[in-house]
């Protein structure tokens, strides 16, 4: 059996709400509101994939113990890998953070994504 999310007909009432925090990410300035929905955890713990949107905002983010690939839904945001150039993403971008990067999330338009978080 496969799992299917249809990221398009989750219902509010299904997404937790929570601000973002470590040790996920630090917001820098502000109180940052996320929505996630976590669709699937692997047994082990090693993976764990679903939807997540955030509101604007500027914050750190560090993946020390595993790594995350983002496919982009809508909004926009800068990322920027410590000692890099800034990079623009947008819908329709699919993006690597490998395990160990270290930088900022710009979030300059509200977020969605789809993601898979990995150790």
């Amino acid at each position: 059996m496969a799992i299917v999310l249809r990221v398009n007909e989750l219902a509010e009432a299904d997404k937790i709400v929570e601000p973002l925090a470590l040790p996920l990410a630090d917001p820098l300035g502000k109180s940052i509101e996320t929505k996630y929905f976590n669709s699937f955890s692997s047994a082990d713990e090693r993976h764990d994939v679903g939807f997540w949107e955030t509101d604007t905002g500027r914050s750190r983010w560090e993946f020390e113990d595993g790594g995350e690939v983002i496919y982009v839904l809508g909004g926009a945001m800068t990322v920027e890998r410590d000692g890099e150039e800034p990079v623009s993403v947008k819908a329709g971008d699919l993006v690597v953070f490998d395990k160990g990067w270290k930088g900022y999330w710009d979030v300059t338009e509200h977020l969605s994504k789809v993601y898979v978080m990995y150790s």
